[in-house]
C-alpha cells in the first residue's frame, strides 16, 4: 500500500478532501508482530502516532504499510470534520472484513474520536477491540494484551499532566529532513465550534530541555528542519516549580523561571543556525511582539505565520468565542508586516456560513482577505460538531447550498490572492531546502522557502537535504518555480 502524506495548500470542499491520512511504513527489525497505523487529521494525530509507534516497538512491535498482514491496526482518528469520522467509519468495516478472516487482529481506534464515540464503537457498533483517547498512549501495550485474551479495552482519561517528554518518537512516513517535534498538548481556548478541548483536553506544555534535546538529535542525526506542534502554540508556558497552567499564570510573578513561546523558540534556534525552525499553529490573541522579535533577531526561524482568522466579521468572531474582533486581528497582522516586513508569509483557516452569518458578515470576510492578502488558506463550510457550544447554543441556520456558495467565492478569492502574492516572488533569489521529488516529474525536486511556499527546481543533481539558492522563474496560484544558481 502507497505510503501517503498528502501536501495540501487550498482546500476547496469537504467532499474534495475527506482528511489528510498518513499510514506507516515497513519496517523490519526482527520483532515478532506487526503494528499498522493509519492516521487522520492534524500534524498533531502524526505526531503522535509517531509516539505510539515508539511505545509499541518498545513492546515488540515492527511496523507494516500493509493492514491485511499486521497483527494490531490502529487508527488515529480525527473529529474536527464531519467527513473524516465518516471515512474512518467506511475504513473500520474494510478492517472488519480482514478480521473475519483472521479473528486474532486486534482493532483499535485512538485519538479524537476515542472519547466521543467509545460506546457506540465497542458496545453497540461492536467495531473495534480498544478505544484509547490522546492521553492514555501508554496504556496500549496493556489494553493490547487485554483484547488478545478477548477482552475489550477502553481508556480515555484525560490527564492535566501527560506530555510523552521521555518518549523517543519513531519517524513515520519521513523524508529524513523535516521532523515534527510536540511541545504542548491539549488547548483552553473554547472556540464554540471546535471538539478539541474536549478531545484532547486541557492545555499543559512540555519540558523545554526535552524539546532541546530532542531538537538537537534530530539534527545529529541529519534532519535539517523542526516544527514546534501545539493547538496553540503562542500559549506555551513552562515552569520547573508548577506546570498546570491555570495554577502557574496566578503565581507566575513569584517562580523563579518562566519559559514562554518566545524563549523556547530561541532556545531550539540556538541549537545551530542550520537547523531550520517552523511553528504551527498560533492563535492571534495570544502571538506577542516577543515572538514576532525573536524570528526577525534568527535568520534560521522561518519567516511565516498560520494565524487562523475564521472569519472578517466581529460579531460572527464572538459567537465564534474568538476572543478578539476585527480590528484586533489587523492590527496583529499589521505588526506582524512591521517587525518581520512584507514578505513574511501569512496563512489562514477560514468558516463559510458559520451560525446566523448574513451575506454581509460573509463580505466582510472577502474584504480582511484583501486587506491581509493571505498566502494561502485552509477553508471550509461550517459543519456542526455534536459536543461544542454552538451545537449546543447556536442555530445551524445557513443553508447548505449557500455556504458552499460562500465558500466557492472565499477559494476564488484566495487563488487571486495567493497568485499575486507567489508573482511577487517572481526574479528574487531565495533559500529552499530541498525536501523530495517532485509530483508530476522525477527530473525535479521540490522544497521550501522561508515563507513556507514549495518550490519546485530541476534536480541537477541535488539531494534532499540540499539548502540551494534558487532565482524564481515563475509561478501558479500554489507553486513557485525556479533555477538553482547556486549550492
Amino acid at each position: 500500500m502507497e505510503n501517503i502524506i498528502k501536501d495540501i495548500d487550498i482546500i476547496r470542499d469537504e467532499e474534495e478532501k475527506s482528511c489528510d491520512v498518513a499510514i506507516t511504513a515497513d519496517e523490519s527489525t526482527g520483532k515478532t508482530k506487526k503494528l499498522y497505523i493509519e492516521s487522520y487529521g492534524c500534524q498533531m494525530n502524526f505526531s503522535d502516532s509517531e509516539i505510539v509507534a515508539s511505545i509499541m516497538k518498545d513492546h515488540g512491535f515492527d511496523t507494516t504499510s500493509d493492514f491485511t498482514s499486521a497483527d494490531v491496526i490502529f487508527l488515529n482518528t480525527c473529529s474536527i470534520r464531519e467527513k473524516a469520522e465518516q471515512t474512518v467509519r467506511k475504513r473500520l468495516s474494510q478492517f472488519n472484513q480482514v478480521k473475519s478472516e483472521n479473528p486474532e487482529l486486534t482493532i483499535g481506534v485512538l485519538g479524537c474520536m476515542a472519547e466521543r464515540l467509545k460506546e457506540k464503537l465497542l458496545e453497540e457498533e461492536k467495531l473495534v477491540d480498544l478505544v484509547v483517547g490522546p492521553d492514555a498512549y501508554r496504556d496500549l501495550p496493556n489494553l493490547v494484551g487485554q483484547a488478545e485474551v478477548g477482552n475489550k479495552g477502553v481508556n480515555t482519561f484525560l490527564s492535566r499532566e501527560e506530555t510523552y517528554a521521555d518518549i523517543s518518537p519513531v519517524r513515520l512516513n519521513s523524508n529524513g529532513v523535516t521532523a515534527f517535534i510536540s511541545i504542548m498538548r491539549g488547548c483552553d481556548n473554547m472556540c464554540s465550534f471546535c471538539v478539541v478541548p474536549f478531545t484532547r483536553g486541557r492545555e499543559r506544555s512540555r519540558d523545554p530541555h526535552s524539546i532541546v534535546k530532542e531538537a538537537r538529535e534530530l539534527f545529529e542525526k541529519g534532519y535539517k528542519e523542526v516544527t514546534l506542534l501545539g493547538q496553540n502554540v503562542d500559549s506555551y508556558k513552562w515552569s520547573a516549580e508548577e506546570n498546570n497552567k491555570a495554577r502557574l499564570t496566578k503565581k507566575e510573578t513569584a517562580l523563579s523561571e518562566v519559559i514562554h513561546f518566545s524563549d523556547l523558540l530561541e532556545m531550539v534556534a540556538l541549537v545551530d543556525p542550520k537547523l531550520r525552525v517552523r511553528f504551527s499553529t498560533s492563535h492571534p490573541k495570544d502571538i506577542t511582539d516577543e515572538v514576532l522579535l525573536t524570528m526577525k533577531r534568527h535568520d534560521n526561524i522561518c519567516k511565516y505565520i498560520h494565524l487562523p482568522v475564521q472569519s472578517g466579521n466581529s460579531r460572527v468572531l464572538a459567537l465564534m468565542n474568538r476572543t478578539y474582533d476585527r480590528d484586533w486581528y489587523l492590527d496583529r497582522v499589521r505588526k506582524i508586516r512591521e517587525i518581520l516586513g512584507e514578505d513574511c508569509g501569512i496563512s489562514s483557516d477560514m468558516i463559510a456560513g458559520f451560525c446566523t452569518e448574513t451575506e454581509s458578515e460573509h463580505q466582510d470576510t472577502l474584504s480582511m482577505m484583501d486587506l491581509v492578502q493571505y498566502d494561502f488558506s485552509y477553508m471550509f463550510y461550517y459543519s456542526e460538531r455534536p459536543g461544542t457550544l454552538a451545537a449546543k447554543k447556536l442555530p445551524d441556520d445557513v443553508p447548505l447550498e449557500i455556504k458552499k456558495r460562500r465558500l466557492q467565492e472565499i477559494i476564488e478569492k484566495q487563488n487571486q490572492l495567493s497568485l499575486m502574492r507567489n508573482q511577487r516572488d517572481i526574479g528574487r533569489v531565495q533559500e529552499i531546502l530541498i525536501e523530495g521529488q517532485s509530483k508530476r516529474s522525477a527530473a525535479e525536486l521540490k522544497g521550501r522557502n522561508s515563507a513556507n511556499k514549495v518550490v519546485i527546481v530541476p534536480s541537477q543533481g541535488l539531494a534532499v537535504g540540499d539548502y540551494v539558492q534558487v532565482r524564481i522563474t515563475d509561478c501558479s496560484s500554489a507553486t513557485l518555480f525556479g533555477e538553482v544558481i547556486d549550492r
